[in-house]
């Protein structure tokens, strides 16, 4: 930017976005002080280097102004996780799946788990039928990012959201 810049000639870009031509390095420094505006390097590996003459705070002013925009319209999503247990009873399964219903229409993935302990571990069947309910009674709501798996003492399973269209 401005003084430094260390090139002999630059290829000029005016204020209006027109074509200077290539000018000698002050002479393009006069005409931006002329101006009253600031001779930005725009693409410094060119042959000469492009340089234009523009308002550089105002530029950077809007290029905040636009990425705080982009981050405003941004979705984060979450991963939200809900335990459930091999022998769970029937309440405590509504309630976790009322749960893993609010998750998913807030747009946030769910991780579904089954923690087997002690012995549970011999029938894993017993907490992929849970987990493959847990699927069933959210299918209008979600899609399975990742199928019930066994990992170490607990299966789990990852729930996206669907796209509303």
């Amino acid at each position: 930017m401005n003084d430094e810049i260390r090139t002999k000639e630059v290829r000029l870009i005016g204020a209006e976005g027109e074509q200077l031509g290539i000018k000698p390095f002050r002479e393009a420094m006069q005409m931006a002080t002329d101006a009253n505006l600031d001779l930005v390097n725009v693409a410094p590996t060119a042959k000469p280097p492009v340089c234009r003459i523009m308002d550089y705070g105002k530029y950077r002013y809007e290029l905040q102004k636009k990425d705080k925009e982009a981050r405003k319209n941004q979705k984060i999503i979450d991963i939200k996780e809900v335990r459930f247990s091999a022998t769970i009873e029937e309440h405590d399964f509504q309630t976790k799946l009322r749960n893993v219903s609010k998750f998913l229409t807030d747009g946030d993935k769910v991780k579904c788990s089954v923690r087997f302990r002690g012995r549970e571990i011999t029938h894993a069947q017993i907490g992929k039928k849970v987990l493959d309910r847990v699927a069933v009674e959210v299918e209008l709501l979600s899609t399975i990012e990742r199928h019930p798996k066994l990992e170490g003492r607990s299966m789990i399973m990852i729930l996206q959201p669907k796209q509303q269209s």
